[in-house]
């Protein structure tokens, strides 16, 4: 399992054990559990920005690939790259071919094409246009959290290859 989905399994259980205390009708239970959680992201928080410091940039960089340190540095505000470079390395991550049409930091929605497998060096294919939004979402969530959507446009389909040939060959008429 990568580690977007664990860190997505982890969320929603975080949301799921909030919900149940709301719905207990425990105020004064269910604004602890809240503060609970704020002083310890606060206090992780302050931790990796710590070790972040005193390891410098250079030994954080080779770092930046694993999607499970890169979300907790994004997700703590200490990812030393740019949102560009970050929608870059997670679309490297995903392996699937696709080009950047834009990004709308407004709503958070991030326009692709999705490229014919031969554009990436591979005649294979891609398999499912699900699969591949499904692998873009999860390397997007570690990577760059703030992209919220991918709109997903599909490649026209290649035009088909015309074969040339030569004439077949006819002996010369001698008269």
């Amino acid at each position: 399992m990568s580690a977007a989905a664990d860190a997505r399994r982890a969320g929603a259980r975080v949301e799921e054990v909030l919900d149940r205390l709301a719905g207990s009708g425990d105020r004064a239970a269910c604004a602890a559990a809240e503060e609970l959680v704020r002083v310890l992201m606060e206090f992780y928080g302050a931790g990796l920005a710590r070790i972040t410091e005193r390891l410098g940039a250079g030994a954080v960089a080779p770092l930046l690939d694993d999607d499970l340190v890169a979300s907790l540095l994004t997700l703590h505000g200490l990812h030393p790259e740019d949102l560009p470079t970050r929608i870059g390395r997670a679309l490297r991550a995903a392996d699937v071919p696709v080009e950047r049409l834009g990004f709308d930091e407004s709503t958070g929605l991030l326009r692709l094409r999705a490229l014919p497998a031969e554009a990436a060096g591979c005649g294979c294919g891609t398999g499912s246009a699900d699969a591949a939004r499904a692998a873009l979402e999860d390397a997007l969530a570690c990577f760059a959290p703030e992209v919220t959507g991918v709109d997903l446009e599909t490649a026209a389909p290649p035009a088909p290859l015309l074969q040339i040939g030569t004439r077949p060959h006819t002996p010369a008429r001698v008269p």
